[in-house]
C-alpha cells in the first residue's frame, strides 16, 4: 500500500502525498451559497463544493476553514474591491 487507506467507500488510497480526508489539515474557502440544513456551497480554488457550515455562523462572501467538509472556523470577509478601507 502506498498510502493511508480510507474508509469504504471513500477510495482505496490517497492521491498525492497528503490527503486532507486522513490528516489534520485545514483549508480556507469561500463561501458563495448558503442552503438548507446547515450547508452550504464553497469555493475551494479548484472548484466549488459542498461543505457544512452548522458549526459556524458562516454567510455568503465569508472565508471559512474546512476539515473534512465541515467549517470549523469563520476567518471573516476578505475587503472588497472598491471599497474604503
Amino acid at each position: 500500500m502506498t498510502g493511508p487507506r480510507h474508509p469504504p467507500g471513500e477510495g482505496s488510497s490517497c492521491p498525492g502525498d497528503v490527503c486532507v480526508t486522513c490528516s489534520d489539515t485545514a483549508v480556507p474557502v469561500t463561501v458563495t451559497e448558503l442552503l438548507p440544513g446547515g450547508l452550504a456551497l464553497a469555493d475551494t480554488g479548484a472548484g466549488i463544493e459542498e461543505i457544512s457550515v452548522a458549526l459556524v455562523r458562516a454567510g455568503v462572501g465569508d472565508v471559512v476553514m474546512v476539515h473534512a467538509k465541515e467549517a470549523i472556523a469563520v476567518l471573516g470577509r476578505p475587503p472588497s474591491a472598491g471599497a474604503p478601507s
